[in-house]
């Protein structure tokens, strides 16, 4: 699972940094000096983007990767921000001196800062504040959120097939007692990290929080087709365990979870106007609902249906066990419903 979250960042940066080379290119030879080799503007362009772009794209799809950084996540927005912008300016400003310096090497030309810097400097301010505003939008409404609404894939409702993932944490009510509300939400916070950090392993994505329980959701085909959808609640709880000595001398507890899958057709479309969002509607979501209702009273932390286990195939570090069927409210038949298990778990 995390080759895969390792290739799709950096596929990401691959993509991006090739994107932006593109378009330094062409803005290096637009604004060179008459007179001046093409060829200069466009090396020159082609290598002011990898030292400016590829770092900061580097810093902002990688971060949260690096344990040293997560400071960051607890700073207001504020001083956040500005420390962003200067990590910016830094970058920046080295990546167009050393462009010049090394583009005077290739190409002989004195180095000078003259009006091409100066455009070269706003041109490379102008395009990194773009690029963190879609970066910001990404992790505030989710990167596959943000392209739907961009593209207005759901501008018009439409029926899909989806795969939900519900993960609610045990004993909220008593945590929040316990801890008090500050501390508490900082314990559900770094409860989501950790089941977003698994979500994004298994190629997931975050559709909502509500209250102490996640959402998470697949695409019908790509997630039945590799499995990762049941593997999730899994890693989810392998992150919480890696985490056990940061939970316990901060919360004085490790948080556990029950989680539910579920798979079937739902309606998607957008939903609001001052503020938008892609609402899903439909029978699945309540189904996999009731699940987590039910998996209250099972016994069972991981429940999942057994229309999603006809469709996947099972992982081999994972076993089904039947239970009793299920009545759900608007269902004709009983759902037939499976605990799930890593082989080897007592």
């Amino acid at each position: 699972m995390s080759l895969s979250r390792r290739r799709r960042e950096w596929r990401i940066i691959l993509w991006v940094s090739l994107t932006s080379a593109v378009i330094s290119a062409y803005f290096g030879y637009a604004v060179a000096p008459p007179g001046d080799p093409p060829l200069r503007g466009i090396v020159q362009g082609i290598l002011t983007s990898v030292l400016i772009a590829t770092p900061i794209v580097f810093f902002e799809v990688r971060r949260a990767r690096f344990d040293s950084l997560r400071w960051l996540r607890r700073l207001p927005l504020a001083g956040y921000f500005v420390l962003k912008v200067l990590f910016y300016f830094v970058v920046i400003i080295s990546g167009l001196i050393l462009s010049r310096v090394l583009t005077s090497v290739i190409v002989p030309h004195p180095v000078v800062f003259d009006a091409v810097f100066r455009n070269s400097l706003f041109f490379a301010v102008g395009m990194s504040l773009f690029g963190s505003f879609i970066f910001e939008m990404g992790r505030l409404l989710g990167y596959g959120t943000l392209k739907n609404l961009l593209v207005g894939r759901y501008v018009q409702p439409r029926r899909e097939q989806k795969v939900f993932l519900l993960i609610d944490m045990k004993d909220s009510t008593g945590l929040a007692e316990r801890l008090g509300p500050i501390r508490f939400h900082e314990l559900l916070n770094n409860f989501f990290r950790d089941v977003t950090s698994a979500a994004l392993e298994c190629d997931g994505a975050i559709h909502k929080y509500v209250g102490d329980e996640a959402i998470l959701t697949w695409p019908g085909g790509p997630a039945l087709a590799n499995s990762d959808c049941l593997a999730c609640p899994f890693l989810a709880r392998d992150a919480i365990a890696a985490n056990r000595e940061q939970y316990h001398g901060r919360f004085g507890v490790v948080p556990e979870f029950r989680a539910t899958l579920h798979c079937g057709e739902i309606v998607a479309g957008e939903i609001g106007d001052t503020r938008r969002e892609i609402a899903y509607v439909g029978d699945t979501l309540n189904v996999a609902a009731r699940l987590l209702e039910a998996a209250k009273t099972t016994g069972h932390d991981v429940l999942v249906s057994a229309d999603l286990l006809a469709a996947v195939a099972m992982p081999s570090d994972l076993r089904a066990e039947p239970l009793p069927t299920l009545a759900v409210r608007g269902r004709v038949a009983p759902l037939e419903i499976f605990a799930l298990s890593s082989v080897g778990q007592n």
